[in-house]
């Protein structure tokens, strides 16, 4: 096994086996949909050439490169198969292009023995699909595990030196704030190395899309689910747990109406939660110091100016909105943090100044 810590995060290459080793389909999945994959394991050759054309995109400044088998239960797939596929990527490792293998599998799918059988393999992470951490709502998307099950998945894995991920959804059946933020804490307190947070969109052709159609399941609003994934991003944050993914990922054409029925799907919904943080933090700090008729000056990373705007400019007018100020201004300035915003206040009869730490 080897070890996983990396200053920066891989070039991950996935190669998608979809609802493989799946006991089961939940209410919320559909993964043909996302991946746009047939129900046939990939061939040697086929995974061979997916990861010879995907080395080609590696950028300078990745510190490793893995292979990453997503979108089923990996340790679900019969075992000969997940022999091949390990075997497949551990070929890459040994001629030196690829670095390590991480996959994702159901809690209940890691046992001692398939811990065993992994030590032969240079895998290095392994992602728990937790999707809750509420024993009613994982009943109620037919997950069949429980949060028992994830909690004694979690401590083998970390017992036995593996960087360990987990994968939370937000809005599922039977869940609100308050059992997501419960979730978020839960997890948090299993001091994973990283955790996805997916809100859940309602898939056609899943369970989910039938409830939805017959006015069972209502999922989140949008605005509701970015202000809820901004509070586990705090959470995790304060507890130094890397976020690397908020929001799905799909491809470009699954906007239409015919794949996605509905729920808090956006293509930059990590860009709206931390615009939503840096929002928070400049109203908070400016409400400490401005006056109404104040001029405002923020300045932030030049990385940062988007976030700071928010999308279409949102952030300036909600903060012009709480601050009865028509002039803010938000400049570039390269010798800040990516994670400071300075703020300047000036009126005829006088000037204020400072900085704050988005994260303190």
């Amino acid at each position: 096994m080897l070890s996983s810590s990396s200053p920066s995060r891989p070039f991950i290459i996935p190669v998608f086996l979809p609802h493989a080793g799946c006991p089961h389909q939940c209410v919320f999945c559909n993964q043909k949909v996302i991946t746009h994959a047939t129900d046939s394991l990939p061939s040697n050759l086929e995974i061979i050439s997916f990861i010879h054309a995907w080395l080609k995109y590696r950028t300078p400044g990745r510190s490793s490169v893995q292979i990453a088998f997503f979108g089923g239960n990996f340790l679900g797939i019969e075992l000969p198969e997940i022999i091949r596929f390990l075997s497949i990527a551990r070929q890459f490792v040994l001629d030196g292009s690829v670095d390590s293998i991480r996959f994702s599998t159901r809690p209940d799918t890691i046992t001692p023995s398939h811990l065993e059988l992994l030590a032969g393999f240079p895998v290095s992470t392994i992602e728990i699909g937790a999707q809750s951490m509420n024993d009613t709502v994982l009943e109620l998307c037919q997950r069949g595990h429980t949060v028992l099950d994830t909690i004694q998945a979690v401590h083998l894995v970390q017992d036995s030196g593996y960087t360990v991920g987990m994968q939370m959804m937000t809005g599922l059946p039977g869940s609100d704030t308050g059992v997501d933020i419960s979730s978020g804490l839960r997890i948090a307190d299993l001091h994973p190395d990283f955790v996805r947070i997916y809100p859940t969109v309602v898939l056609d052709h899943s369970l989910l899309a039938r409830w939805y159609r017959a006015g069972r399941y209502t999922p989140m609003p949008l605005s509701e689910s970015v202000s809820l994934v901004k509070q586990l991003y705090l959470i995790f944050h304060e507890a130094r747990i890397s976020v690397i993914r908020m929001g799905l990922q799909v491809s470009t054409d699954m906007g239409s109406a015919a794949m996605i029925l509905a729920g808090p799907l956006h293509p930059a919904f990590g860009h709206l939660v931390m615009a939503e943080i840096y929002r928070d933090k400049a109203l908070e700090t400016l409400k400490r110091h401005h006056e109404c008729g104040d001029r405002i000056w923020l300045g932030v990373h030049p990385r940062r100016i988007s976030v700071m705007r928010g999308l279409k400019n949102e952030n300036i007018r909600y903060l012009s909105e709480q601050l009865c100020s028509t002039h803010i201004t938000v400049e570039a300035w390269p010798q800040l943090s990516e994670h400071q915003i300075a703020w300047r206040l000036v009126s005829d009869i006088r000037q204020a100044e400072g900085y704050c730490d988005v994260f303190e």
